[in-house]
């Protein structure tokens, strides 16, 4: 039985987190990364304030057999825990579908646990060339293209999602990471804004963009499935 997967949170019923299916979602705690705009700063430590035994998700999980479909395993970033594999094995063993919500920090962790899941949300937070200046993190872009690389070659379902905030993705540089992905290969784009209620980084200013310039952005780029939320 996996004790030690860190969990800093969980949601026993979502409707969005698992397109198609109704899931339950496993917070992971931890991430390397400390994006400004992220409205989820209790996750990011290594080790929470208040963080639920794996045990009780599983029993859960059992109770909810037939009901629930799948099972979304978000963060934090989870690929950063070492017991994942196990803890996705275990959901599987219960007969539920898996999903990841990741933004591809460690891309050979990534690969090794792909065969495993059903459907990927891989969250590219800038350009490439930009990645940092979101993450505060040198390296960031390239680990997280080369996630995006993985994912985009493999079978499985997936979403790539871009966070706007006006802040730190300006309308030419939504332009260029849509570029980059339809270089890529991707095929399926999703747009959110950014939750602006709570972010780490107070500097970052609350007002609002102009939404219609970036849906028509995307609506020029041809992908096989884009949505903007």
């Amino acid at each position: 039985m996996n004790q030690s997967l860190r969990i800093g949170g969980f949601i026993p019923l979502s409707t969005v987190d698992y397109p198609g299916a109704l899931a339950a979602v496993i917070f992971c705690q931890g991430c390397a990364w400390r994006c400004r705009y992220c409205h989820n700063p209790e996750l990011l430590p290594s080790i929470g304030a208040e963080e639920i035994a794996w045990l009780d998700i599983i029993n859960f999980l059992k109770k909810r057999q037939g009901l629930l479909d799948a099972v979304v395993f978000s963060g934090g970033e989870p690929i950063l825990q070492n017991n994942l594999r196990d803890a996705i094995e275990q959901v599987i063993e219960l007969g539920y579908n898996v999903g990841l919500h990741t933004a591809g920090s460690k891309p050979e962790r990534l690969n090794k646990l792909l065969p495993l899941i059903n459907w990927v949300g891989l969250d590219i937070k800038a350009h490439s060339e930009l990645h940092h200046t979101v993450t505060g993190v040198p390296g960031s872009g390239t680990v997280s293209w080369k996630s995006a690389h993985l994912i985009i070659n493999s079978s499985i379902d997936y979403e790539i999602r871009i966070t706007i905030h006006p802040d730190l993705i300006t309308p030419e540089h939504f332009e260029r990471i849509l570029q980059q992905l339809k270089q890529m290969g991707a095929k399926r784009v999703v747009v959110q804004n950014c939750q602006m209620k709570t972010v780490l980084d107070t500097t970052l200013s609350t007002a609002y963009f102009d939404k219609n310039r970036y849906q028509s952005i995307l609506n020029t780029t041809n992908f096989e499935s884009y949505k903007f939320l």
